[in-house]
């Protein structure tokens, strides 16, 4: 019998996705169900971005350059030197999403079997693109307690081996939230260059930072050849369907290896390019109204967690996901019950279960992450649906 590769087998499925049948079972019985288990904002995509397409009145969709549209990449160039970080267009490739750079910097500098540690827990998609790219994850957890901070650079010396080709982070952090400190990105700028390794730093989330800005891998001094960074247009911007990402670095010899993968998918797509590029057009203080927005999220969010019996959440600094700790001993299963057998008023809730946030066996069981994506209205109705849930839950687990 034909079987499938034992990558396909060993694939996991998405903790942000893989409840999505029991949603939409639940919504075809007409039930309404909030949906914080996805970083979808509800915020509107900014009207230049679609009147740009409108007004492209191009007869041809034609392929653009595999790099992407050479005056798109110039105007990225500009927005981020205006953040202090010293790059030039040709330092920037537009990708399909933040996921394909990703995939792309794997692939130009690592080799299969190949590792790279990552704190734990982590956004659930980097398994995959590690898998897809024959590479290894080694994590390093950082703790529910110290607020998800970077663990010790003594614990990330523990884990290097001949195989360890690299160091990923995310910041501001998907899942937790976390944003690190200047003191933390200058330990680990100071490990990679003592121990000659790579530093992927996945950056979407760059522009929502409730206490501080955020410190660019980019801007650290002495390994400009080392650090790739990842960009996305998709949460700037609330256009996640746009899928427009950017990877960027200093180091020439990355870039054209990207670029052979590159031109192997020929180019990033053309109407969104034309509507990315729009949006680089706002006026610098458009991220105001927007981080605005998402701090009272937060803030709606934390105070309702904060008063239900035997949830524990930190309150994040950054990005627009919280994790909570939830009084019960499977969130996997929870969230699923949720979906299937529980109602208030004809509604339901849908969380991402954070056991698939962790590659260590057993963490995460009892946590949960919540994108606070809604309004702040429905952010108040679906966490009535999450405090009587977990009192229903309880009640017949006993």
């Amino acid at each position: 019998m034909i079987t499938i590769s034992e990558r396909g087998k060993n694939m996991p499925s998405s903790p942000i996705r893989k409840l999505a049948s029991f949603a939409d079972a639940a919504k075809k019985e007409g039930v309404k169900v909030y949906h914080l288990n996805i970083g979808q904002p509800d915020i509107e995509t900014p009207a230049i971005m679609m009147e740009a397409v409108n007004n492209a009145h191009l007869k041809v969709l034609e392929y653009t350059d595999s790099a992407g549209i050479l005056s798109f990449r110039k105007k990225l160039a500009a927005y981020y030197q205006s953040k202090n970080i010293n790059v030039d267009f040709a330092d920037i490739l537009i990708t399909i999403g933040g996921s394909e750079g990703i995939l792309f910097a794997f692939m130009a500098c690592l080799d299969a079997g190949d590792e790279i540690i990552v704190p734990e827990p982590f956004y659930a998609n980097y398994i995959g693109f590690a898998m897809a790219a024959g590479i290894k994850i080694i994590p390093i957890t950082s703790t529910f307690e110290s607020g998800f901070a970077l663990p010790s650079i003594e614990s990330f010396k523990s884990k290097i081996t001949l195989k360890t080709k690299g160091i990923f982070i995310c910041n501001p952090n998907n899942p937790t939230g976390y944003v690190y400190s200047e003191t933390e990105l200058l330990q680990i700028r100071d490990l990679i260059k003592e121990k000659n390794l790579y530093l992927f730093s996945d950056e979407a989330y760059t522009e929502f930072s409730y206490e501080e800005k955020v410190k660019s891998t980019l801007t650290l001094e002495g390994v400009e050849d080392r650090v790739i960074m990842i960009d996305t247009f998709s949460k700037k911007y609330s256009a996640c369907g746009a899928r427009i990402g950017a990877l960027v670095t200093k180091n020439k010899e990355v870039i054209e290896a990207v670029m052979k993968f590159a031109q192997a998918r020929l180019s990033p797509p053309t109407l969104e390019q034309i509507a990315a590029e729009a949006a680089l057009s706002l006026p610098s203080d458009y991220f105001d109204a927007t981080r605005a927005a998402y701090k009272n999220r937060r803030d709606t969010l934390i105070d309702r967690l904060s008063k239900m019996d035997g949830v524990d959440c930190q309150s994040p600094q950054g990005a627009f996901y919280a994790m909570a700790k939830l009084p019960v001993a499977d969130t996997d299963d929870f969230c699923r019950w949720l979906l299937t057998d529980f109602r208030k008023d004809n509604t339901t809730i849908m969380l991402a279960p954070a056991s698939g946030f962790y590659t260590t066996p057993g963490l995460g069981k009892d946590e949960v992450r919540l994108a606070y994506v809604l309004n702040e209205e429905e952010i108040h109705k679906a966490m009535d649906c999450l405090e009587a849930g977990l009192i229903a839950y309880r009640l017949i687990k006993k």
